[in-house]
């Protein structure tokens, strides 16, 4: 057994280099031209981030597998090479905070600052920034850890006698138990509900910093995960139906192009005249305004200009990209239709686990705890892949509803073309939501992960913590993401299965 635990910690320490040099991979093939070879300490951030981010998620089944690891130990010490997994989690969320918080608005204010201020000028200005909002932070967070970080338990005070006390304590058994209708009749069974009573505990503060941060996480979880949790599968599937059915011919494409450069011309004249605008000074909300629509026009251009490559390959090869294009599309259809099937299940389990009181069924639960007993590693592999998928689904309704809502910045992430602000914004997204991720799963499959480090935070601790527990006892974030999913499928139904042309919606400068 002792072996065993070993091998936990090793495979922990492979897993997490192996996260790590993908993240660096990740960055060398998303990063912008502009940025190569320059912005050393925000690209840092980014694989760190991610990693972190990442490492978050895989750390629930770890959890799980940790637990485990103990669960046949024939004395203490068999168990002495487990991972210490509560202290693992309170570092890993308090980084978490930093990144999200502090070390990446820094980033994001340096490498946005002004181009023309030397390096001094632009570190004391992100440092300013940064500064004055970790004042803001740690005077909200230290005012309410002395007024509210508590948490409050409910206990119910028993005393017991019993009428025919037994001559060996081993006559009480789980097949003998100590109950009212028993011989060995025990008082406790009889206790009215006056019997119960608050504590009061304070938490520690690591935990205090986590529970808040999981609540500003929960809030965009329940909107982004509730909107990526339909539109990851039913957008792959709706690529597919808007596919290109056919090769156009060169005449078509000619036409289509004059029609795209003509566009393309009309955004130059529009963000020309935006940056006349920008140097005079004259940058109000009109001009905000049209910055956001020029940036969303030429972002729908693009993709109608990879469309249009689609439907037209051209060079030596041109069979051979299309044969690729088609399979493409294929794939979309099977990853849509298996992504469709693992949503369906969330939203189910969600429902039936979660929502209805009490729950109908264990449901995941025991399809993980069934697979653990085919394969010791099966469950809490699949228990990964649907922590995965929920996370995969955030980051999906983050980039739909970044094109959808005017007061969020649109920082689109393009193979070879990302600059350094829009990978630490969506990153830091990530970094938000992940917290949420792991609470709500570990909410969703507490009968699965059961007895874990991760069920004491986020279970016990953070449901029972004065102010915040309201918001759990009464399933706010699991209602709000089933009443985002389900607007989300009735905007698919309505107008999702239709591509989007550039409107032109932007008003030229006078």
């Amino acid at each position: 057994m002792g072996d065993f635990n070993l091998a936990l910690v090793i495979v922990a320490v492979v897993v997490c280099v192996l996260v790590l040099l993908i993240n660096f991979y990740i960055l060398v093939n998303y990063q912008h031209p502009d940025d190569a070879n320059q912005a050393y300490f925000p690209k840092f951030v980014v694989v760190l981030g991610l990693s972190i981010a990442a490492i978050s998620i895989l750390m629930l089944p770890a959890d799980v597998a940790n637990r485990q690891a103990c669960r046949h130990a024939i004395y203490n010490g068999a168990c002495s090479l487990t991972l210490p997994m509560k202290t693992l989690w309170l570092v890993v969320y308090i980084t978490d905070a930093v990144l999200v918080f502090l070390v990446i608005p820094f980033a994001m204010f340096y490498y946005e600052g002004d181009q023309d201020k030397n390096v001094g000028k632009r570190l004391k200005s992100a440092l300013v920034w940064v500064i004055a909002s970790a004042i803001i932070c740690g005077l909200i967070l230290g005012i309410l850890y002395g007024l509210v970080g508590k948490v409050d338990v409910t206990v119910r005070h028993l005393s017991s006698s019993t009428t025919n006390f037994p001559s060996t304590w081993t006559e009480f058994s789980s097949a003998q138990p100590c109950t009212e209708s028993s011989s060995h009749q025990c008082s406790a069974y009889t206790a009215s509900a006056s019997s119960e009573t608050t504590w009061t505990i304070r938490t520690t503060f690591p935990e205090y910093v986590v529970a808040l941060t999981t609540i500003v996480g929960s809030v965009l979880f329940s909107i982004f995960g509730g909107v990526g949790i339909t539109c990851l599968p039913l957008g792959l599937i709706a690529s597919f139906v808007r596919r290109p059915k056919a090769v156009i011919t060169r005449s078509q494409y000619i036409k289509e192009a004059t029609e795209l450069s003509k566009k393309a011309r009309e955004l130059k004249k529009a963000a020309d005249s935006l940056r006349q605008e920008e140097k005079s000074g004259a940058k109000g909300k009109k001009w905000r305004k049209n910055v956001k629509a020029v940036e969303k026009e030429l972002l729908l251009l693009e993709n109608d200009v990879n469309a249009l490559e689609e439907m037209y390959p051209q060079g030596e090869k041109a069979e051979a990209a299309w044969v690729i294009t088609v399979l493409g599309y294929m794939g979309k259809l099977v990853l849509g239709t298996l992504g469709a099937i693992v949503s369906v299940a969330w939203i189910a389990h969600i429902v039936i686990y979660l929502l209805i009181d009490p729950p109908l069924s264990p449901l995941l639960n025991e399809v993980f705890i069934k697979l653990d007993d085919i394969w010791g590693l099966l469950g809490t592999a699949a228990f990964a892949f649907f922590c995965f998928y929920l996370l995969l689904a955030v980051i999906a309704g983050e980039m739909m509803l970044g094109l959808q809502l005017v007061f969020i910045t649109i920082h689109p992430m393009k193979w070879g073309g990302t600059l350094m602000n829009s990978f630490l914004f969506n990153v830091g997204l990530i970094l938000l939501s992940s917290i949420s991720v792991i609470q709500f799963c570990a909410t969703a499959f507490a009968y699965y992960a059961q007895a874990t480090a991760a069920q004491e935070i986020f279970g016990h601790t953070l449901q029972s913590l004065r102010g915040i527990k309201y918001l759990y006892k009464y399933n706010v974030f699991q209602i709000a993401f089933i009443g985002f999913a389900t607007l989300t499928l009735l905007y698919y139904v309505l107008f999702g299965w239709k591509r989007k042309k550039p409107s032109g919606r932007f008003q030229l400068a006078n």
